[in-house]
């Protein structure tokens, strides 16, 4: 069946082998045709040709176990992130700013009502939070979402809303849409946003925007810490001047990239 507001250019092939790239989970779990069909909403016999498709591409392996993903699927994350350039840029500073702090650090970007992390240097810790590059997670319940959102004009803000959310994850502490907007307003005024347990209870988090050379946010920085070790107190006042000296450095290094001349050499 055609999907809804698809015009005549619409490649539903297309449409239907990502939806079965998409259907496997974080966790590296083999799915039968069957769960397959049902997490797409494909029949099965669709569905087992399109993994058929996806196996001689060399997106996935079938066992006897199940369908698995294969390591050629980060070609299509790693493209977006090498080509925008944010995580070759962000990784020192953010290491830097995980040494300074001893806690986690994150960047992410907008997707309609979602974050998705594009980077991220972790700290090793008995209790942490499952968060990896790729992971979706609700903007509005997010420190970095929030920052986001905040740097949206009000019409680009309502469709971000209104956008059904893909994210797995629901928050802890749902808000109605008026007191997420009001929020939203501070943050805009003052810069950076922070959230305590919105998401996971006992996790606390602040995060600035990471703005290119024409002051636009392009992206989002944080750090996320745990409410046993980091009080709210000490979030703000020892942890977020150290965040906001790496989003600065994290863009003009950006923008002194971008700004370089370009030129592509070919080999004779």
């Amino acid at each position: 069946m055609p999907r809804e507001d698809a015009g005549p250019d619409f490649i539903e092939a297309l449409a239907r082998g990502l939806d079965v790239l998409r259907c496997f989970g974080p966790h590296r779990v083999p799915m039968s045709l069957t769960e397959i069909a049902n997490a797409t909403g494909l029949a099965r016999p669709t569905a087992r040709r399109i993994v058929l498709t996806l196996e001689h591409l060399g997106y996935v392996r079938t066992a006897p176990e199940g369908v698995v993903l294969t390591p050629r699927v980060l070609e299509l994350g790693v493209a977006y992130t090498l080509s925008a350039g944010l995580w070759e840029v962000a990784l020192p500073h953010l290491r830097d700013l995980v040494e300074q702090t001893d806690q986690a650090a994150s960047v992410a970007e907008l997707d309609g009502s979602d974050i998705i992390y594009v980077a991220r240097v972790e700290v090793p810790k008995v209790v942490a939070v499952n968060v990896k590059v790729g992971t979706r997670l609700p903007a509005a319940s997010t420190a970095l979402g929030k920052v986001l959102l905040a740097s949206l004009d009000a019409e680009a803000l309502r469709a971000a809303l209104a956008t059904a959310p893909r994210s797995p994850v629901r928050p802890h502490r749902p808000r109605p849409a008026e007191e997420v907007e009001a929020e939203l307003r501070e943050v805009r005024a003052r810069g950076w946003a922070s959230t305590d347990g919105e998401v996971a209870p006992g996790i606390r988090s602040v995060a600035a925007p990471l703005r290119d050379g024409d002051g636009r946010t392009v992206a989002a920085v944080n750090v996320t810490a745990i409410a046993a070790e980091i009080g709210p107190r000490e979030l703000i006042d020892d942890l977020l001047p150290l965040l906001l000296q790496a989003t600065g450095a994290i863009g003009r290094d950006y923008e002194l990239i971008h700004a370089a001349p370009q030129r592509a050499v070919r080999r004779s």
